[in-house]
């Protein structure tokens, strides 16, 4: 291929890779032109230079990112429907309970009403009470009183338990409308990770093999020259705690899932997506964390870097999209993103937000 059709090629990747991202759910911003006159790839067998396949990786990841944060979303949401759910089962079991209760509670009360008037309308004891006897009258006395007690006791139980299955009722209205609230935003999240997910595909699929390599061979160097940042900046020249207990069961876990595919919304066993690995991993240590990246970082305990240890959990990104599990020697243990396999990687190859440690 000659150079004229070399620069005409990366012109037309570049310029497909803009009007796809400039159109479509999966918004990201648009790669940049080149200019008129492109360089050639400096070897004349590739079409595509390191420049522009540099720009095909920032916008791959960028679409992966963002898929990254709906994943989280969707997670979030499913939870909270799955815990709606438990709710409405509850709150539905307590109110036939309730109901049953009222129809035990009038039946008690139709018995002490039917008694009463097979009694002449007198309740049990009031015919003693009239008697000459004085020991036969005091008996009389204690069964009257006995007896408005137990129907005082009867009408109040009856009234708790008539208010109570109101605020069952209510509760099950307010939880589904919460489950149905939850649902909405799953379907919403899922078309949104979808349409990512997809544009990133579409992007990547347009390369050759070659230079599908090439690709990963840059994104390998991006995450490389990040890690050596990081740790040239002495960020971890003093960290040298030891994992607790349920820190090494957790990451055990972890590290015996590397190979397993990627796959969002996935908590194993055979995929996990980032936050569905770091919540499997420590529930297998038996100390149960919520479920995604944002949640992790909002809820648990967090910590310096300083003061890491194996088992912590290292939160990325502004938006906590992204979550690793600290395994020591300034590594992590993670689900990266759709298309590649949980993996050890340098802890500083992305942007940290924060590290939390779930058994503090």
């Amino acid at each position: 291929m000659n150079r004229r059709h070399c620069a005409t090629a990366a012109i037309t990747l570049v310029c497909a890779l803009a009007l796809l991202t400039s159109t479509g759910q999966a918004s990201a911003a648009p790669i940049p032109e080149p200019s008129s006159s492109p360089s050639a790839p400096a070897d004349p067998s590739q079409r595509y230079s390191n420049a522009d396949l540099e720009k095909v990786r920032e916008q791959i990841e960028t679409l992966y990112r963002k898929a990254g944060a709906a994943t989280d979303a969707y997670n979030l949401a499913e939870e909270q429907t799955k815990k709606q759910s438990g709710e409405i089962v509850k709150l539905a079991k307590a109110i036939v309970d309730g109901q049953a209760r009222i129809a035990a509670l009038k039946d008690r009360a139709g018995a002490q009403a039917r008694e009463q008037y097979r009694n002449g309308g007198l309740p049990p004891g009031a015919q003693l009470a009239l008697s000459n006897d004085p020991k036969l009258f005091l008996d009389g006395i204690n069964k009257v009183r006995q007896s408005q007690q137990a129907s005082k006791s009867l009408l109040t139980e009856l009234n708790q338990t008539q208010q109570d299955l109101e605020t069952y009722t209510q509760d099950a209205s307010a939880n589904w409308e919460k489950l149905e609230a939850n649902r909405v935003k799953q379907a919403k999240a899922k078309k949104k990770i979808n349409a990512q997910i997809k544009a990133a595909e579409k992007l990547e699929s347009r390369l050759e093999k070659k230079e599908r390599d090439r690709l990963r061979q840059l994104e390998q160097d991006a995450a490389n020259r990040a890690q050596t940042a990081w740790l040239s900046s002495g960020a971890v020249k003093d960290v040298s705690g030891e994992a607790s207990e349920t820190g090494a069961a957790a990451v055990a876990f972890a590290t015996a899932q590397i190979g397993k595919p990627y796959v969002w919304g996935a908590e194993g066993p055979g995929s996990y997506d980032c936050s569905g690995l770091t919540s499997r991993a420590w529930l297998a240590a038996k100390r149960p964390i919520p479920r995604t990246s944002q949640e992790q970082w909002r809820l648990l305990p967090r910590i310096d870097i300083q003061d890491m240890r194996p088992g912590d959990l290292i939160i990325y990104h502004a938006d906590a999209s992204h979550v690793g599990m600290y395994v020591g020697d300034g590594a992590i243990v993670h689900a990266p993103r759709p298309g590649r396999n949980v993996t050890l990687a340098g802890a500083g190859s992305m942007k940290i937000l924060g590290v939390v440690r779930p058994d503090k």
